[in-house]
């Protein structure tokens, strides 16, 4: 038809698929200046296509379809300038949660690359300063076996996006050391993932800052008593009291490999 467009047309020429199309004239975003009442065949007048740029353009931009249809509807310079502010300052906030989840991916691979695959650096035992840290805790319930533990977690993790907690992907448990010294090391009391200062969702506790004792389990949970006793060992020998429960922080687990044989706890306690 002269001075009309059809929609394989307007699909060539704006780079948009036809089902789009029909899903806009669907939701009445964008509708066709003709129909054809014999076939149903869509036509579009030239006008239209720059109000197809329009749309287009603000969907990249990361507005919504119903955003867009109701600004759309009767738009101006001045809406416009409106909208186009508050949709800087959403993506801002976007930018800012994307470097947060940047930092804590990179912490994440800083640590699986820092303690490496060695056998001699994995089974070293480690006494030194630890800054304070923050973690977000839920309790684990009876028999505190692997199922109860792996519950814990869940909640850890629903709870930290439901707050929208800036947590670092990684968690942790809690062992009691009367468990740990009477062999019974799987036995946590309490799953944790690291967090930060200043949080006030509830479950956030203070790690504080403090002289440690620490050494690394590579392989299967269920295997980890035998670092534990490396570190007790060590402790003896030493002459060193330990003041708490041991804090395991997992380092490469479930989340990075399938491989049991490849994971990596690093194992702490606080000394005197």
């Amino acid at each position: 038809m002269d001075n009309l467009f059809s929609i394989g047309e307007v699909s060539r020429y704006q780079n948009i698929s036809k089902q789009t199309l029909i899903f806009y004239d669907k939701i009445g975003l964008f509708r066709p200046a003709y129909v054809d009442p014999d076939n149903g065949y869509r036509y579009y007048s030239a006008s239209q296509l720059d109000y197809l740029d329009t749309i287009l353009i603000m969907k990249r931009a990361g507005f919504s379809l119903s955003e867009i249809r109701e600004h759309m509807q009767h738009y101006n310079t001045q809406s416009s300038l409106d909208i186009l502010r508050r949709q800087m300052e959403t993506i801002e906030g976007q930018m800012e949660q994307l470097r947060l989840i940047q930092s804590r991916l990179k912490h994440r691979c800083d640590q699986i690359e820092s303690v490496g695959t060695g056998r001699g650096q994995i089974e070293q035992v480690a006494v030194e300063e630890v800054k304070a840290q923050y973690i977000l805790a839920q309790e684990v319930e009876s028999p505190w076996s692997l199922r109860e533990i792996s519950i814990a977690t869940k909640k850890c993790f629903a709870l930290a996006f439901e707050e929208q907690l800036p947590v670092f992907f990684q968690s942790g448990v809690i062992v009691p050391l009367d468990k740990v010294r009477q062999g019974r090391c799987t036995e946590a009391a309490w799953a944790f993932l690291l967090t930060e200062e200043g949080e006030k969702a509830g479950g956030i506790q203070e790690l504080p800052a403090g002289k440690s004792v620490s050494t690394f389990h590579k392989g299967d949970y269920l295997s980890i008593g035998r670092s534990y006793q490396r570190i007790l060992d060590y402790c003896e020998e030493n002459a060193i009291r330990i003041l708490s429960d041991s804090y395991e922080f997992c380092i490469n687990d479930y989340i990075t490999t399938r491989d049991e044989s490849e994971y990596i706890t690093k194992i702490m306690f606080y000394v005197e």
